[in-house]
């Protein structure tokens, strides 16, 4: 749709070398746009608020999502200036604040897919679970009961506000602090099923995850993986799921979950541990 839009604005050329995609969180869109074109960012952005009537604010991405708290630098190119809007997933809203704290739509379709693999009765463990998404959408749909950790308080507080938006099955309690710090002091031995959603960091914390299992838990290891053929990648996330611990454990599915860069995706690893 970018680069229709942009079609008449820029040249031949320009739009080719535009990102195809945006992505849109209730009222904002956040784009990523090439070095090439970023003397051009106002007019883009203004011509895509025009184009998407639901859209209040266009904000582009100057900085990767980065440090402890999972968060990017961005800039308002058109629309009002307002980083917090209302996301609305499987039956659920949302605060978000897409300045403050963690947030991608495009997990959308794995939350969906964690929220069925969990049982009525399940105590989940969430180690990265930012504003609450894929605990709340769980809770909605089963009646288990989610620990949603997070380190940086902006999304903690959130995670909070959005458990009291939505009428759940389970419940959810945020949590705000290091995830290693929480499991050891009051989680150990607790999950039947612990979310691990750091792809990039998540081996620094998989001794913690494994602490906070059950004698027979199920860990969801998300990490990331280069690979020159696609099919490849669940076979690699797999194998180097069994060579970062000693842990006796079986492997139940692993996938790609999303694209990242060229020869570069985030896979889950889908595993159970016997401690």
């Amino acid at each position: 749709m970018l680069k229709q839009a942009m079609s008449g604005v820029l040249t031949e050329k320009e739009v080719e070398d535009l990102y195809g995609a945006f992505d849109q969180i209730g009222e904002i869109i956040i784009l990523r746009i090439p070095e090439s074109l970023l003397p051009k960012k106002k007019i883009i952005g203004k011509v895509l608020l025009e184009k998407v009537k639901t859209a209040k604010s266009v904000f582009y991405q100057s900085s990767p999502v980065e440090g402890d708290y999972r968060i990017r630098q961005l800039e308002l190119v058109a629309g009002e200036d307002n980083t917090q809007t209302e996301y609305k997933e499987h039956g659920c809203r949302f605060q978000v604040d897409v300045e403050k704290t963690f947030f991608s739509p495009r997990l959308s379709t794995e939350r969906q897919r964690i929220a069925n693999l969990v049982n009525d009765g399940e105590i989940v463990i969430n180690m990265f679970g930012g504003i609450g998404m894929f605990s709340i959408v769980a809770a909605k749909k089963k009646k288990c009961h989610v620990y949603n950790i997070d380190i940086n308080p902006f999304a903690t507080n959130l995670c909070s506000e959005n458990i009291l938006l939505n009428k759940l099955k389970g419940t959810v309690e945020s949590i705000e602090g290091d995830a290693t710090q929480v499991i050891e002091q009051r989680l150990s031995s607790k999950a039947d099923r612990v979310l691990m959603l750091l792809p990039e960091r998540s081996d620094e914390f998989l001794d913690s995850a494994i602490k906070a299992c059950k004698d027979d838990g199920i860990i969801h290891y998300y990490c990331h993986t280069h690979a020159d053929k696609k099919s490849d990648v669940p076979a690699m996330a797999s194998k180097h799921f069994l060579s970062t611990t000693k842990v006796k454990s079986t492997i139940l599915g692993s996938k790609i979950v999303r694209p990242v860069g060229p020869r570069f995706y985030q896979a889950v690893v889908d595993v159970s541990v016997s401690k």
